[in-house]
């Protein structure tokens, strides 16, 4: 039998009320990223993104992205997905699974599309970002926008670090994400602060529905 993955019974319970919190039939949030990534000759990099994440379960969601690239709107509407390049006025829309997790899984593999946060989304969130991890313990608790949370460190073989922030209280929202590629090239890594956290919105089905642009 391999050996039980050596995550401490706090880091366990931490995950384990986030994912209850994130389970929640609708939501919102404000996202933050820093991607570094290895430029041609090695150096590290950085590229810019702030976004607006709107959630229904189990099939509906919203992303409103805004970066140094440009901006990006993604419309998921349970049957299928549309990408919108707002600027170069283009989009795609491809058929996709019935679930969040499945929705994200072909965007992967059709469109190398990545999204860092998509294990927070899916229908087990604390089941999903535990996927994989060897290790799990606390380094400390900080204060974020002015609330404690406690700074967890999980590992996943191979050479993955995932830093997680989350609020020291029964909601325990992430409020900060640092995934960090040990054995990719220039070591990238994704730094994400979470904040705005809305749970008593009622998106319409209206809301979740492409309109291509002109």
């Amino acid at each position: 039998l391999p050996p039980a993955p050596a995550i401490s019974e706090g880091v366990s319970t931490a995950i384990a009320q986030m994912g209850k919190s994130l389970e929640a039939a609708q939501f919102s949030f404000v996202a933050s990223t820093l991607r570094v990534y290895a430029g041609q000759h090695g150096q590290p990099l950085h590229i810019a993104h702030s976004m607006k994440v709107t959630v229904r379960r189990p099939d509906r969601l919203l992303v409103d992205v805004t970066g140094d690239d440009g901006s990006v709107r993604l419309v998921y509407d349970g049957k299928q997905v549309s990408i919108l390049g707002v600027e170069s006025n283009k989009f795609a829309t491809i058929p996709v699974p019935d679930t969040i997790k499945g929705m994200w899984e072909t965007l992967a593999d059709r469109l190398d599309i990545d999204f860092p946060l998509a294990d927070l989304l899916s229908s087990e969130p604390d089941k999903s970002v535990l996927f994989g991890v060897t290790s799990g313990k606390e380094v400390n608790v900080v204060t974020i926008d002015g609330i404690q949370c406690r700074h967890l460190l999980l590992t996943e073989s191979p050479g993955v670090e995932i830093e997680l922030w989350v609020e020291k209280n029964d909601r325990a929202l992430p409020r900060r994400v640092i995934i960090t590629y040990r054995t990719m090239s220039g070591q990238p890594s994704v730094f994400a602060d979470l904040s705005d956290w809305n749970f008593s919105i009622h998106p319409s089905d209206a809301e979740f529905v492409f309109q291509p642009p002109k």
